[in-house]
């Protein structure tokens, strides 16, 4: 479009010149007037046709709500409103002021003046040749007084006193004698025309205005020299003046301007219409170039307006990839490339920020995979103390679901009220500092080893806490402690209890007989209390010894329900009948099927004493897959365990029964733990008790 316009305007320039020219030049008019008239007169049509083309395409962008049509019919009714107001005013002035002018060119008084303008010239031409006669004559006469051999010599002083360019003195036969002229480098004269000396022959001299060269003009006389005798040759003088070049210059000037004259002033009328008409196709065409060339401008500004918007309206999509073209170095090219920087580094922006976001987001998922899979418990807070984030160590080890507590306050039950009175005081006590302490949750018979501090300013401040659940640890280390306490009173009791019991069994024998009957029945009563006593010191050291000097397991592959069966046949006519449900298909434990065999005899032995007393007593002992273990279960229908009892009855000591030791459980949970399993305790539902042990599947 730009290359159609910028072509079309330039021919249409050129035919404007070709006709502007052709209407001052009448010959040329004549021949080419009418073709050149044509040619504009098809550019108009040509203008016309594009211009609406233009408007067609920009009423189509209009009717679409095309971004930048607007613009660009505002910028187009600007620029054709910049070009119709002057060129009109421009049109209408000419067309007046030509009329006017045509009109004053055929003034009479302007014909007039040209023709006395034209006889001046030729009257002031006309004087110049009668003087410079006159002063050839004059010379002729005093070079005829001279004699002839002294004429060459005063010519050039007479042609300098006459004034003339050139004076030659010829000969009859038209050689030229001698010569004078006021070029110094002209050596030698020419002779005049054979015209000329014929003619002045006839007449008796000779004078014309005779023309030099393209443009020049120049002054000939010739007269003849008086002959001194009848015999002598006629000599004639030939003056010679040059017609100064202005003077030349006005009289063609003035002939040539009447005869223009002369040719207008035949096409008066024609003229008129003939510069109406070419001022018409300069106006139209002017018109019809401005609002294709607005149009065109109109699109080249609007353009990166319209880039700009796409860009801006794909900015506020998020997409920082778009580039606007920058297509000039003024203000709009300064605001592209300024939008175009703006573009990339927001692009930059926002990849550092999603790089960072990345970041921030794989060391949260990082984060939050450690606290995951962290079976130590951890919980932060806000200044208000209300709870922001808790990891599933920290449910698992209050048995509580934390996440549906998360901006609330740690509280609804009573272990987590608990918890939340022992963490505000531990932080209330320990001021800006942190704090360590062992809290123990009665409600689940728990001791979790806490740590807290305050979280820094820059991380939003705030409380984090950090417990585990100890419980394990303090039962393992008192566990420890017991074995060691049994081990020495093992060691320190059982040494006396021989003696002890042989003395009064000596007392006795020897007493006895010297006594009386009362005094004997007496000894024999105080020494039957001492042996028996001693006896069941002995076999409460070898409990004690048996659980502080347990041996090591020798582990193997055994089958679980046969070592079941084996140990139910000693039980299955007891007072307290054994239900047996053994799995099937159940694979073989890793165990020591001595310690094993222990383990299930002290079992079914508690069940039997938390039995004692009941009217319908009843054991089951069942056996069963769970994942990668085989559990063992043995459940009574007894009293069960009281609640203060139930988290500490795997401890030595802690017993129900009036004269129990308190080991049996202790030892079948050291067994179990060596064996590399589990074992739990619970009331049933009902009533009764059931204890489970799990043991690792053999490979």
């Amino acid at each position: 479009m730009t290359y159609l316009l910028v072509a079309s305007a330039a021919l249409a320039g050129i035919l404007l010149f070709l006709l502007a020219a052709a209407s001052g030049q009448t010959t040329f008019f004549a021949e080419h007037y009418p073709l050149l008239l044509l040619l504009n007169g098809a550019m108009v049509v040509g203008l016309f046709l594009l211009v609406g083309y233009q408007l067609i395409t920009l009423w189509r962008a209009l009717k679409a709500r095309a971004f930048g049509s607007r613009l660009t019919l505002r910028f187009l009714a600007i620029f054709v409103v910049m070009a119709l107001v002057p060129g009109a005013l421009v049109y209408t002035v000419s067309v007046q002021f030509l009329t006017r002018s045509i009109e004053s060119w055929f003034d009479v008084r302007v014909d007039a003046a040209l023709e006395k303008g034209l006889d001046l010239a030729r009257n002031l031409l006309d004087s110049r040749l009668a003087d410079l006669r006159g002063k050839a004559t004059t010379m002729a006469i005093e070079l005829s007084e001279l004699p002839p051999a002294l004429q060459p010599i005063a010519l050039n002083r007479m042609r300098e006193q006459a004034g003339a360019t050139e004076a030659v003195l010829i000969a009859g036969n038209g050689s030229v004698i001698a010569s004078a002229s006021r070029d110094v480098t002209r050596l030698v004269a020419e002779p005049p025309p054979a015209a000329a000396l014929r003619a002045a022959r006839a007449a008796r001299g000779y004078a014309a205005i005779e023309g030099v060269g393209e443009r020049g003009l120049l002054l000939r006389a010739i007269v003849p020299l008086s002959a001194a005798a009848i015999s002598e040759e006629t000599r004639w003088l030939q003056l010679i003046d040059a017609v100064p070049a202005n003077l030349v210059d006005s009289a063609e000037t003035v002939q040539s301007v009447y005869g223009d004259y002369k040719e207008l002033s035949l096409l008066r009328s024609g003229l008129k219409r003939i510069y109406l008409l070419t001022l018409t196709l300069t106006l139209l065409l002017t018109l019809f170039s401005s609002i294709a060339l607005a149009y065109v401008l109109s699109r080249r500004l609007s353009a990166p307006l319209a880039a700009l918007a796409e860009g801006t309206e794909a900015v506020a999509r998020g997409d920082f990839s778009r580039r606007a073209e920058v297509t000039s170095r003024d203000e709009l090219g300064v605001l592209t490339r300024s939008f175009n920087s703006m573009t990339a580094q927001l692009g930059q922006a926002r990849a550092t920020a999603e790089a960072n976001r990345e970041q921030v987001e794989a060391a949260k998922a990082y984060l939050e995979n450690i606290l995951a899979n962290l079976s130590a418990g951890v919980l932060t807070f806000d200044e208000r103390f209300r709870l922001l984030i808790a990891n599933a160590g920290a449910g698992s080890i209050l048995g509580e679901d934390l996440t549906r507590r998360e901006g609330a306050p740690l509280a609804g039950t009573a272990t987590l009220d608990s918890l939340a009175q022992e963490i505000g005081a531990a932080f209330a006590g320990s001021g800006e500092g942190s704090w360590q302490r062992e809290i123990e949750l009665a409600e689940r018979g728990q001791v979790i080893l806490a740590r807290g501090s305050r979280l820094p300013a820059p991380a939003g401040s705030g409380f984090v806490v950090v417990f585990d659940d100890i419980t394990q640890l303090i039962a393992a280390q008192r566990a420890t402690a017991w074995g060691e306490v049994a081990r020495r009173l093992a060691h320190e009791i059982k040494n006396p209890l021989t003696p002890i019991q042989l003395s009064a069994e000596r007392l006795q024998a020897k007493l006895a007989s010297r006594l009386s009957a009362g005094d004997a029945e007496a000894l024999e009563r105080a020494t039957d209390t001492i042996i028996n006593q001693v006896a069941a010191l002995k076999n409460m050291v070898d409990e004690f010894r048996e659980y502080a000097r347990l041996p090591a397991p020798t582990l193997h592959a055994l089958d679980l329900n046969a070592l079941v069966r084996e140990v139910y046949a000693l039980y299955e006519h007891s007072d307290a009948p054994v239900e047996l449900r053994l799995g099937q298909n159940l694979p073989l434990v890793r165990g020591d099927p001595a310690q094993l065999r222990q383990v299930i005899h002290n079992l079914i032995q508690n069940a039997q004493d938390a039995l004692a007393g009941r009217r319908d007593p009843r054991i089951e002992l069942r056996t069963e897959r769970a994942g990668d273990r085989a559990r063992l279960c043995v459940a009574d229908n007894g009293g069960g365990f009281a609640e203060s009892i139930l988290k500490r009855v795997f401890e030595p000591y802690v017993t129900t029964k009036p004269k129990g030791t308190g080991l049996g459980l202790a030892i079948v949970k050291k067994i179990i733990e060596e064996h590399h399993g589990t074992v739990s305790i619970e009331n049933r539902p009902q009533s009764g008790a059931a204890v489970t042990v799990a043991l690792p599947l053999a490979a």
